[in-house]
C-alpha cells in the first residue's frame, strides 16, 4: 500500500522504497501496543516494496496495453492488482494520469485453474490437514531478456511475480523477484541474459509449515535458443535476507524460529515451440541462529516444483504440477523434527498472446 501510493504519485522507486520504510516505522514504533519488531520491519517496509513494484507494474501494463483511453475494464482490472495507484488517479484526476512506460518489455503470464491431492504427508506437530485443495495460481515474468534494445536501466526492470490461492488456507504462496541493479549481456546468437543484484520476497505455506523470506541475491537471468524451436529460460540466484518460519496448527507453542537466511534459487522453462513447456524449479532456505534473539534453533527448507503444461487450441492448455515441501528445524525446547507435503494436481491454464513466453531477437 505504501509503495504504490508512492510510486503512483511519480516518485522513484528508491525513493519510494524509504518512503515505505519510514511508514512502516511509523506504525511499528506508534501504530502499535506490542514492542516494534524487526521480522515486521523487514517483511513491511523492504518486500512491501519488492511486491509493491511488481504489482504497480502489472497495473500499468495493464493500462498501457490498451488499444486507446483504458475502458472501465482495464481500469478495474488495474485497480484490484494496485489499489493506492488507482485511489490516485482517481482522487486528483489528470494531475497522476501519466502511465509508467514498459518500453516494450517481453513478458510472459499465465492464470491456472485446478485441483491437487496430497501424495506424502510428514505432518511433525502439525494437527490439521486438507488432503484435496482447489488451487488458483496466477504467475507473471516480466523483462524477459534478448528484445532488441531493451535494457536495464531501472530498478525491476526484470521481474518475476507468482501467486497462489488455495481453498484449504487461503494463500499457498507469494513468490516476487525483482532485478535492483544490473546489466544485459549476449554469447553469441544464440544466448541472451542479465545480470545483477535482486531483491526477493519469498511467502510459501504449505498447510502444515509457512516460511516467510526477504533477501538480495546476485544472479542471472537468461534465455538459450538450443534448437530452432526449442528454447531454454532460466534463473540462477544466491544469497541471504532475513526469515521467520514456523508450524501451522502446531500442537506446541513457541514452534517457529527467525533469523538470517542464506538461500538459494534454480528455475528453469524448456519451451518446445508454441506446443508446451516444462517447468523445474527448486529453492531452499537455511535459517540460522544469527539474528534469532530468543527463539534460538535452526531451520531447513527445501521446496521443489515440476509443471508439464501442454497447449490445446487458442490461448488455452492442460497443466499437470508436482509440489514438494521439506523443513527440518532443531529448538532448544522442541528438539530435531521434520515436516513433508507432497502433492499433485491438473490445472486448466489460460496463456496469453505470448504463448510460453519465448523471446525471438532474430
Amino acid at each position: 500500500m505504501y509503495h504504490g501510493f508512492a510510486r503512483s504519485v511519480g516518485l522513484n522507486y528508491w525513493t519510494s522504497l524509504g518512503y515505505t520504510f519510514a511508514q512502516s516505522a511509523f506504525w511499528e514504533i506508534a501504530g502499535e501496543t506490542t514492542p516494534p519488531s524487526a521480522n515486521d520491519q523487514i517483511a513491511s517496509g523492504i518486500a512491501g516494496s519488492f511486491l509493491g513494484e511488481a504489482l504497480f507494474r502489472i497495473a500499468q501494463l495493464v493500462l498501457e496495453n490498451a488499444d486507446g483511453a483504458p475502458g472501465p475494464r482495464r481500469r478495474t482490472a488495474a485497480a484490484v492488482i494496485s489499489p493506492p495507484a488507482s485511489f490516485n488517479r482517481r482522487a486528483f484526476g489528470k494531475r497522476f494520469q501519466d502511465i509508467f512506460p514498459s518500453r516494450s518489455a517481453a513478458y510472459y503470464r499465465r492464470m491456472q485453474l485446478g485441483v491437487s491431492g496430497t501424495t506424502q504427508n510428514v505432518p511433525g506437530t502439525s494437527t490439521r490437514l486438507r488432503r484435496n485443495e482447489a488451487i488458483i495460481d496466477g504467475s507473471m515474468e516480466y523483462g524477459l531478456p534478448g528484445t532488441p534494445g531493451y535494457g536495464y536501466t531501472r530498478p525491476f526492470d526484470y521481474f518475476a511475480l507468482q501467486a497462489t490461492g488455495s481453498s484449504a488456507n487461503g494463500f499457498e504462496n507469494i513468490l516476487t523477484r525483482g532485478l535492483l541493479v544490473g546489466r544485459n549481456y549476449n554469447v553469441g546468437n544464440s544466448y541472451r541474459g542479465l545480470w545483477g543484484l535482486y531483491g526477493s520476497y519469498d511467502y510459501i505455506a504449505p498447510q502444515i509449515f509457512r516460511v516467510s523470506s526477504t533477501a538480495l541475491s546476485l544472479g542471472t537471468t537468461a534465455q538459450w535458443e538450443m534448437w530452432r524451436s526449442v528454447a531454454l529460460q532460466g534463473t540462477v540466484l544466491a544469497g541471504a535476507g532475513f526469515a521467520a518460519v514456523g508450524t501451522i496448527h502446531g500442537a506446541r507453542e513457541r514452534d517457529y524460529h527467525y533469523g538470517i537466511a542464506p538461500q538459494g534459487l534454480l528455475a528453469s522453462r524448456f519451451i518446445f515451440g508454441d506446443r508446451a513447456s516444462v517447468d523445474l524449479t527448486a529453492r531452499e532456505y537455511r535459517v540460522s541462529r544469527v539474528a534469532a534473539a530468543h527463539t534460538g534453533g535452526h531451520d531447513h527448507i527445501a521446496r521443489a516444483e515440476a509443471a508439464f503444461t501442454v497447449r490445446i487450441p487458442r490461448q488455452r492448455a492442460i497443466s499437470a504440477r508436482f509440489t514438494w515441501s521439506r523443513r527440518d528445524a532443531f529448538s532448544p525446547g522442541l528438539g530435531q523434527r521434520s515436516q513433508i507435503r507432497g502433492t499433485l494436481g491438473v490445472a486448466y491454464t489460460l496463456l496469453g498472446n505470448d504463448r510460453f513466453g519465448a523471446v525471438d531477437w532474430r
